[in-house]
């Protein structure tokens, strides 16, 4: 930290957005990754501030050091069973969601070494990352034995005082084959980049996101997707067509097969184009339901693209947190 501090010019403010990047090389250094915002970087303080809200650039620091942290603990715990990235960035009183693992570091830990033993050349691919406020969002692609398609794996962390403090997770095995022949994890619609893009729209898409998602699939109104969506919208559902057409067959089946369906959104996660709702959908009274992340990529003011995780709501979990 002292060589970082002796390369500033002696004269030179401290202010919040230079603490913020020395923290994030700092990070840097400590991480053994790239600790740097997955964003197209804005230009001059105007466009930073515009992008990033009153922190400005140290607003874009902070998410950048986040998602790297998130990261690094997730390749650390899954990639080398690596304890001590735990202790350096997870919080004692880490609260688990995650219903097959325990709370706190020491359970993090307890998983780190028990994969890494079982699967010592598992792989955790990150796609795309996201972050807004205290939250990050991750979307990886998870093998524990390589030669498998493994599943697609959405992680969303809350950190607290600059460390992990929660943890919630959407897993789902990925198919052989889909119906529209796209991957679960590609990005198709144009720029094909899987970094969130446009951040001075970021609440723009939020709140479209927000009111469509809220009419589609909160009220059930079909019409919803001739105003929200672009007819030609690219699914990565496995078992959906792209397209409007397609949609509206496919959820209006769904929609009159289970008349009583409760889909409930319980966090809202946007950066730039891209927009995450992780939701409580529950088929019917007395349902456990499932737990599903819909992702939407969001251009020119339409919904271009979609991915999706869903996971049954299980009987029981070890932590007793639920999971939302």
């Amino acid at each position: 930290m002292r060589r970082l501090e002796r390369t500033m010019p002696p004269t030179a403010p401290t202010t919040p957005a230079r603490r913020a990047v020395v923290a994030l090389l700092a990070a840097s250094a400590v991480l053994g990754v790239a600790a740097v915002p997955a964003v197209a970087a804005p230009h001059g303080p105007a466009a930073e501030h515009a992008a990033y809200g009153h922190g400005g650039y140290a607003d874009a620091v902070r998410l950048g050091y986040q998602k790297a942290v998130a990261v690094a603990v997730v390749k650390g715990v899954f990639e080398r069973g690596d304890t001590a990235v735990v202790d350096r960035f997870v919080r004692p009183d880490y609260i688990q969601h995650n219903p097959t693992a325990a709370d706190g570091s020491a359970g993090l830990k307890a998983l780190a070494t028990s994969i890494h033993q079982q699967f010592p050349d598992a792989r955790y691919d990150v796609k795309r990352a996201i972050s807004q406020g205290d939250l990050v969002l991750l979307h990886s692609n998870v093998v524990l034995v390589p030669g498998t398609k493994g599943a697609s794996v959405i992680d969303i962390f809350r950190f607290q005082g600059g460390k992990l403090a929660e943890h919630w997770d959407v897993i789902q095995n990925v198919p052989d084959t889909t119906a529209s022949g796209n991957d679960m994890f590609s990005t198709l619609s144009s720029p094909q980049v899987s970094q969130p893009l446009d951040h001075r729209l970021t609440q723009a898409n939020q709140e479209l996101v927000t009111k469509a998602f809220d009419e589609l699939m909160v009220h059930k109104d079909l019409t919803a997707l001739d105003r929200y969506w672009d007819p030609g919208y690219l699914q990565h559902n496995p078992q959906m067509q792209s397209g409007v057409p397609a949609a509206k067959a496919g959820l209006g089946g769904y929609f009159a097969s289970a008349p009583q369906l409760t889909v409930t959104p319980k966090r809202i996660i946007a950066e730039g184009d891209l927009v995450a709702v992780h939701s409580h959908y529950v088929n019917y009274p007395g349902d456990r339901g499932a737990a599903i992340l819909d992702l939407f990529r969001v251009r020119n003011g339409k919904i271009v693209e979609h991915w999706d995780i869903i996971q049954n709501v299980p009987e029981t979990s070890v932590n007793g947190n639920g999971m939302f």
